[in-house]
C-alpha cells in the first residue's frame, strides 16, 4: 500500500513562507490539474487564511472555498480549525463552532484537521462531534513538543482520546519542525500500535530535518505525509512534494504520482514565488537552516516575533536572554506546546520578564488567562507559587472554558444584520468583527461601482 501525501501549497505553504497572501486569483488556473495528481487531499482553506483574506486581500474567504471545490472535482478539500477557538484567538460559545463546521462542510471542506494549542482534549469535542454529524472526517491533531511531561506515553494517550472522542484519523502536527527522524520513527511506531486509524505527519522545514523525518515515519508505518510543491517548500514551509515521490518511486511506499505532472504544476507556481520575492514578502532569511529550532525548541515564526518585540522596546541585545527565559517561562506555565496562542503568551511573558529586570513584574491579560485556565487544562500543572503570583487569589477555572460561554449566534445575527448577504457572514463576523465589518463595506462599495444600472441612475440624478 503505496504512501498518500497531502498538499500545503494552497494554505500552509504560503502562511509560512509568505504570511498567507496568496490571492485565490493566484490559485484558480491551477487546480484542475493539482486534481489529477491523486493526492490525499488538498489543504487550501482555515489556519490564518480566513483571517487574511479579509484583512489583507479583500477577499470572501467562503467565495474562495466554493470557487477551489468547482475546480477540485475528485481530489478531497482540507482545512484546520483551532478546536474551540474556531479560526479566533479566544473561544466561542458551542452554537457558533458548531453552525462554523456546517457551513465549512457545506462550502465543500471534506476534512477537518482540529486541534488544540494545550492538547486539552475537551476543546476539541465539539468541532470534532459537528464534524462527524455533517458528513465530514474529523482528523484530531496532537501538538508535537518536546518537555519532561510530554513522553510517548503522553502523545498515545491524547492520540487515544481524540480516537475515543470520534477521530476518524490522528495528525502529528509537528508545527515547530522539533520532530527529528528517529524520534519519528519511534512515535509513530507507538501510536500504530495503539491506535486502530489512519496516521498523518505534518511538519516545517525549519530546522533541515524534515524530509529525514518523513522517511522514518514512513517506514514506522505512517500513511500520510504533508508536503509542499517545490517552489513553495523548504524553509519555514513543508519538505517538497516532488522530491518524496521520486524518492519513494519503486518501493512498496511509492505514491504513484506523476513526476511530470507535478513538475508542471511547480512550473505554474516559481513565478509565483519570484513575484513575492521581489514584492519582499518572501524574505530569502527564511529558507535557511535555522538550527536553534531545535536547541531552544522556538518555532521560527515565534523567534522573528521575539526579535521585534525587542526591536520595538530598543533591547535588541537581550536576545540572547530572552531565548534562555523562554524554556523557563513555558516550565512554570505548564509546558504548553507552543502554537498559536500558546507560542505569543510564553514569548511576550519572557520578553517582559527580560525587559522588566524582574521576571513576572509585568504579566499580559493573555498569560493571567493561561493560568486562569480560560484556555483549558495545561499538560503539566502549574505551581500554587506562579498561580498565586499570576493572579493572587482568583480562581482557576477547573470545567471546559466554553460551558462558561452564553450560546452567541442570534446575538451575533442581530449586531450585524445590516451587513448581511449570505448565511456565512455572521461567523466571518463572529470570528473577526472589525475586519469583517471594513471587509463588508468594501463589497458593498464595489458592488455599486461596478452594476451598470446603479451607474446610469447615479448619471440621471446628478447630471453631469
Amino acid at each position: 500500500m503505496g504512501i498518500k501525501i497531502t498538499e500545503t501549497v494552497l494554505r500552509d505553504a504560503h502562511q509560512s513562507l509568505i504570511a498567507t497572501r496568496m490571492t485565490t486569483e493566484s490559485m484558480l488556473p491551477i487546480i484542475e490539474k493539482m486534481d489529477k495528481v491523486g493526492y490525499q487531499s488538498l489543504e487550501c482553506w482555515g489556519g490564518a487564511t480566513f483571517d487574511s483574506c479579509l484583512r489583507f486581500l479583500n477577499e470572501d474567504p467562503w467565495e474562495r472555498l466554493r470557487k477551489i471545490k468547482s475546480k477540485a472535482k475528485k481530489t478531497k478539500l482540507q482545512m484546520l480549525l483551532r478546536g474551540q477557538n474556531i479560526l479566533g484567538y479566544k473561544h466561542y460559545a458551542d452554537d457558533v463552532v458548531k453552525y462554523f463546521v456546517q457551513k465549512a462542510v457545506a462550502n465543500g471542506i471534506d476534512i477537518i484537521r482540529i486541534f488544540d494549542a494545550l492538547n486539552d482534549p475537551r476543546n476539541l469535542e465539539v468541532a470534532m462531534k459537528a464534524t462527524k454529524k455533517e458528513g465530514g472526517h474529523a482528523q484530531g491533531a496532537v501538538c508535537y513538543t518536546i518537555s519532561p511531561f510530554h513522553d510517548l506515553e503522553q502523545f498515545v494517550r491524547d492520540a487515544k482520546g481524540m480516537v475515543e472522542a470520534g477521530a476518524d484519523s490522528i495528525c502529528i502536527k509537528d508545527m515547530a519542525g522539533l520532530l527529528t527522524p528517529y524520534k519519528a520513527y519511534e512515535l509513530v511506531k507507538a501510536l500504530k500500535e495503539n491506535v486502530k486509524v489512519p496516521l498523518q505527519l505534518h511538519t516545517h522545514y525549519t530546522s533541515g530535518v524534515a524530509s529525514m523525518t518523513y522517511l522514518k515515519a514512513i517506514e514506522a508505518g505512517c500513511d500520510v505525509v504533508d508536503c509542499a510543491i517545490s517552489p513553495m517548500a523548504m524553509g519555514t514551509s513543508q519538505p517538497p512534494t516532488e522530491p518524496m515521490v521520486a524518492t519513494l518511486q519503486d518501493t512498496p511506499y511509492d505514491t504513484q504520482y506523476d513526476l511530470n505532472l507535478l513538475s508542471e504544476i511547480a512550473e505554474y507556481f516559481r513565478p509565483i514565488k519570484e513575484q513575492y520575492m521581489a514584492s519582499g514578502l518572501m524574505d530569502a532569511k527564511i529558507m535557511g537552516v535555522d538550527i536553534n529550532t531545535l536547541l531552544y525548541q522556538v518555532p521560527g515564526g515565534m523567534l522573528s516575533n521575539l526579535v521585534s518585540q525587542l526591536k520595538q522596546a530598543g533591547k535588541s541585545e537581550k536576545y540572547q536572554e530572552v531565548l534562555n527565559e523562554v524554556p523557563r517561562v513555558r516550565e512554570e506555565l505548564g509546558y504548553p506546546p507552543l502554537v498559536t496562542p500558546t507560542s505569543q503568551i510564553v514569548g511576550t511573558q519572557a520578553v517582559m520578564n527580560v525587559i522588566a529586570g524582574e521576571r513576572y513584574k509585568m504579566v499580559p491579560k493573555e498569560t493571567k488567562a493561561l493560568v486562569k485556565g480560560e484556555y483549558g487544562k495545561t499538560p503539566a500543572p502549574i505551581s500554587q507559587d506562579i498561580v498565586k503570583k499570576i493572579i493572587g487569589d482568583e480562581e482557576q477555572i477547573t470545567c471546559r472554558p466554553a460551558d462558561l460561554i452564553q450560546p452567541e449566534l442570534n446575538k451575533i445575527r442581530e449586531e450585524m444584520k445590516e451587513y448581511l448577504e449570505q448565511d456565512e457572514d455572521v461567523l466571518s463576523y463572529a470570528l473577526f468583527p472589525q475586519v469583517a465589518k471594513k471587509y463588508f463595506e468594501f463589497r458593498k462599495a464595489e458592488k455599486y461601482r461596478i452594476d451598470p444600472d446603479m451607474v446610469n441612475y447615479e448619471d440621471k440624478v446628478h447630471p453631469v
